[in-house]
């Protein structure tokens, strides 16, 4: 825990930033030289610091990254095959909006090529990747569609919008929990898996950063798309009846969300900062936008304190986020439980940035 005096959310979003930007060139990144969505997630935390605080280092070091893997041409590298190699086009679109500089568009629209090509299940839901024939999995709704809507924005290609939606229905179809509101963490048609209930095709767990994963998506896909858009107020509706399953699962002792969301009371879960993150991130929104439910703003709140508790700082000064859980595929509760935890993983500090940006606008500061 840092012993220091308390700091507005937008300073510690800064010093977010800052620690890792002092920490590696953005090209070293890791994993270094790769067009990823780690990198993307956490550019994506900086990129929504910049717009608040328009400070024009944040967005250098954004285009540093972009520029490193994007050549003059529009040709960048990246995984065909999987939905994960879209999120980080979110920044493609944003230089280009800032540039004018055909070669983001260029790269950007090859990422959109990449949606027209990847596999589906049989009512068109997108595999989440190749290696994962037939599965939607809950992280997939924000790697690519908020690109989606953002490209659609940008391009004029209304139909992205349609598509978006869709898949979003898909996955509450086939993946949602009545009884807890909550989501499971893939669902696969064809009942393969060995973790694939054979009704359902559900995983069976809901786990904390997958939510949090969708629960960022709904968010966003409300901030970009109109509101007289068949599909909004469906959305609303839903973010509101989710950040109310998220209030019910909270730690009111730590403030705090565990890694098997809805197992707190098992010795061996443990409680995980990226999925808290992106919590007290849908949260805030949720209250922002004036569709929370009752006590959201003080889970938001509590939630927000709950992760200032366990920053640290290393001997010089950098912020570190701790128990953030590697990437991890869905499976069974031992699947989950047994996760090695890291130190400042990108999307758990790109989380950390974006709770940040989002509770300051909730604390008008």
């Amino acid at each position: 825990m840092i012993g220091s005096l308390p700091k507005a959310p937008m300073d510690w979003a800064r010093r977010a930033c800052d620690s890792l930007m002092n920490t590696y060139q953005a090209g070293e990144l890791p994993p270094a030289h790769r067009w990823h969505y780690h990198q993307g997630v956490f550019l994506c935390g900086m990129e929504l610091l910049w717009e608040e605080v328009q400070e024009e280092r944040y967005i250098h070091y954004i285009r540093e990254y972009v520029d490193g893997l994007v050549d003059d041409h529009g040709n960048l590298y990246f995984s065909r095959d999987e939905l994960d190699a879209v999120q980080a086009g979110q920044l493609l679109i944003t230089l280009y909006r800032l540039t004018g500089l055909a070669k983001y568009r260029i790269a950007a629209g090859k990422l959109r090529r990449l949606l027209q090509t990847v596999n589906r299940t049989s009512e068109g839901g997108y595999w989440h990747k190749d290696k994962y024939p037939y599965q939607m999995w809950l992280d997939g709704l924000y790697m690519a569609g908020v690109f989606s809507l953002k490209y659609a924005d940008a391009f004029g290609e209304a139909e992205l919008r349609k598509t978006v939606l869709e898949q979003e229905r898909l996955m509450r179809k086939h993946m949602k929990d009545e009884a807890t509101g909550l989501l499971y963490h893939a669902w696969d048609e064809s009942r393969r898996m060995p973790w694939a209930d054979p009704d359902t095709g559900c995983s069976p767990e809901f786990w904390s950063r997958s939510l949090g994963w969708y629960g960022l998506a709904v968010s966003q896909f409300l901030d970009l798309l109109p509101e007289d858009e068949p599909g909004h107020e469906e959305l609303s509706r839903e973010l509101a009846g989710f950040t109310a399953a998220l209030i019910r699962y909270q730690d009111k002792e730590s403030g705090l969300w565990y890694q098997v969301t809805d197992k707190g009371d098992r010795p061996d879960n443990w409680l995980e900062t990226s999925g808290s993150c992106l919590f007290v991130y849908t949260l805030a929104k949720a209250v922002n936008r004036g569709i929370a439910p009752p006590g959201a703003a003080n889970a938001a709140h509590i939630g927000y304190e709950g992760l200032i508790r366990v920053l640290k700082q290393d001997d010089y000064g950098r912020l570190i986020l701790p128990d953030i859980c590697i990437g991890t595929s869905a499976g069974d509760y031992e699947n989950y439980a047994t996760r090695p935890k890291v130190a400042n993983d990108l999307h758990g500090v790109g989380a950390l940035v974006m709770a940040c940006v989002e509770m300051a606008r909730l604390y008008g500061r």
